[in-house]
This record gives C-alpha cells, structure tokens and sequence, in this order.
C-alpha cells in the first residue's frame, strides 16, 4: 500500500471519529433535553446503530492504518509522538466502551417508557450523567491525537 492512501484512509478514520463522536453527543444531549421517552428512544436507537456502523470500524481502521504508516515512514511505535497518540488511544477506548454499553441501557430504559406511558426511570438520569461525564476525557483525547498527527512535535 501506498503511504498516501494510507494516510488518506487514516485521515479519513480520524475524521469519521470525531465527527460521529461530535454528532452522537449533539443528537443524545438535543433529544435528552427534551424528556421525551419516545423521541430519546428513537435517537438512541439511531445513535447506536451509528456507533456500530461508523464509530467502530473507524475504531478499528485507526490502529491498523497508523501501524502500517509507521511501517512505511519508519517511525517507531513506542516513541514520541506516537507513543503518546497510542496512550490516548487506549484512553478514549477506555471510556468509549462503558459509553456504547450505556447508550444502549439508555435506548432500552426509554423504549420501556414510551411503551408503558411512564416518565424516564432515575436510572435513566444517572446512566445520562456517566454518559456526560465520559465525553469530555474521550473527545479531549481525540482531539490531542488529531493535533499530534498534524504537528508530529519532537518529543
């Protein structure tokens, strides 16, 4: 493979999941706001299909690209800035894993809502708060990696 379509593949990995992490956030944070068991189930729904479709392939194309670019240019895996952009990989996995187990518990405890005409169960509002929470180290880290791909500071 050639280093410039690997690199357009990875770039394009690394796009897709800052992309879909920013929109996942936006669409859960719109609808959660709403109250809405009917609608928050529709968008988890939604959200967890995309997680799957896009955020995980992504997730795991992101590794293999970066590998097989530092094959070809001949960085090493354990040093610099790529060692560190691995350290914060391993970090976003981290809290992105727990995320997608909590969006579907989410997906699942509004459409036992909406069915039965009940308002969300505090669980629901707890599980949320996790959600919240588990954003902002996973994006932080996502966005030093995007920064360390485009710099490549000497470290």
């Amino acid at each position: 493979m050639t280093y410039d379509f690997l690199r357009f593949v990875h770039v394009i990995g690394a796009c897709v999941l800052l992309g879909t992490g920013a929109g996942i956030a936006f669409f859960m944070l719109v609808s959660h706001r709403t109250r809405n068991p009917v609608l928050i189930a529709h968008v988890a729904g939604i959200v967890v299909l995309a997680d799957t479709l896009f955020t995980a392939t992504a997730a795991i194309l992101q590794p293999l690209t970066g590998y097989l670019l530092t094959q070809e240019v001949g960085w090493p895996l354990l040093e610099g800035w790529v060692f560190v952009s691995l350290c914060l990989y391993v970090i976003v996995g981290a809290f992105w894993l727990p995320v997608v187990w909590i969006q579907i518990k989410m997906r699942n405890l509004a459409i036992e809502a909406a069915a039965t005409g009940e308002p969300l169960p505090p669980a629901y509002d707890v599980l949320f708060r996790i959600w919240f929470a588990c954003g902002f180290p996973a994006f932080a880290a996502v966005l030093m990696i995007v920064w360390l791909m485009l710099t490549r500071p000497e470290m």
